[in-house]
């Protein structure tokens, strides 16, 4: 079981920003610990949940209505497919076993079908409250850091100022479907991979464990849905937090983007195949702004204990970033990490 602390970011907690960097330089993974200062209450989570089920069991001719990079929905917008996705290229001989609905705030507003059709007010509302939950984790981050100005990250993910490929994601994965046949060992219903952006927020359901990090141990482990064990039913879960790529650019590799994994749940060492272990969750990716340039952040702690400039180019050259004498932006890098689990050209 991977080692993940919990951290209460309120602020009652004095070191909880000195918590984060430390949970952050370590494997990218950190538990918040559920209050009021998360401004996302358990009731407004099971809801979100509640809408999310409902939209998976529409038909599939109501889910195409807002197919992804369809002309209509956009570019990383909307429902996606059962192997739509391949997050692990290298080592998948299909796609990824899972559904997903991409959800942003950008205009023009995105086709909703089906169970999400009256609902697109609630969509916006969570995803504003992800936000700003995001933000506050990062202004602690630019805090525990010392950057120059303390609201550096926060001004690069102001929605007001630009556009973003800040995305609430619903998942779906099914137990496993009658027509899959045999599973081969690569089939995974999320392949390894690290995520695209500053900062992830991923909320879990009871009873339907999964993900797993490849931690500093150098091995697969698995992260617990509950890390207390204990939490009473019909409170919130802990939201896991994680680290994407561009934080851990900006900070020359000193905060970990770890690469991580969906599997399908094991009995006696191999794929359970019955329907109750369905796999539903929701995770919101917080990205820059999409002219935010990735460069290194103005830290002297980042200065001193950051990556070398070696370490540097080889993870430009990892995420699939270019030299090329240009200054990349979020959306450059966004675009490049897409195109590679998925055709971004629009469909009509």
């Amino acid at each position: 079981m991977a080692d993940i602390p919990i951290i209460d970011i309120s602020e009652a907690n004095r070191h909880a920003a000195r918590q984060l960097l430390e949970a952050a330089t370590d494997n990218g993974f950190v538990f918040i610990k559920p209050n009021n200062t998360t401004g996302i209450s358990a009731s407004e989570i099971d809801d979100m949940f509640d809408l999310s089920k409902a939209f998976f069991a529409c038909p599939t001719a109501v889910k195409s209505e807002c197919a992804i990079n369809s002309a209509a929905s956009g570019k990383n917008r909307g429902w996606l497919g059962m192997h739509g996705e391949t997050l692990d290229p290298a080592k998948q001989k299909r796609g990824d076993f899972k559904e997903a609905f991409n959800f942003s705030s950008l205009d023009p507003p995105q086709p909703l079908s089906g169970a999400l059709a009256p609902s697109r007010q609630q969509l916006l509302a969570f995803q504003s409250k992800c936000h700003a939950l995001c933000l506050r984790i990062l202004r602690l981050f630019g805090v525990a850091l010392g950057t120059d100005p303390l609201d550096w990250f926060v001004e690069r993910h102001d929605a007001t100022s630009g556009t973003t490929g800040s995305v609430l994601r619903m998942l779906y994965y099914p137990g496993l479907p009658e027509d899959v046949g045999k599973l081969d060992e690569v089939d995974i219903r999320a392949g390894a991979h690290s995520d695209y952006g500053s900062v992830t927020l991923l909320f879990q359901r009871r009873g339907q464990p999964g993900l797993e990090i490849w931690s500093r141990n150098q091995r697969w482990e698995s992260v617990p849905v509950d890390p207390t064990g204990d939490t009473p039913a019909g409170d919130a879960l802990p939201i896991l937090v994680n680290i994407g790529d561009v934080l851990s650019y900006w900070t020359n590799g000193l905060l970990k983007s770890t690469v991580h994994r969906v599997i399908f749940p094991k009995t006696d060492g191999k794929p359970a195949d019955h329907k109750e272990l369905d796999r539903y969750s929701m995770v919101y990716f917080c990205h820059p702004l999409d002219d935010a340039e990735l460069v290194s952040v103005p830290s002297k702690i980042v200065e001193s204990l950051g990556g070398s400039e070696d370490a540097k180019k080889e993870m430009q050259k990892v995420k699939g970033l270019s030299g090329a004498g240009k200054v990349m932006t979020a959306q450059d890098h966004l675009n490049a990490r897409l195109g590679a689990t998925y055709d971004l050209k629009l469909k009509a």
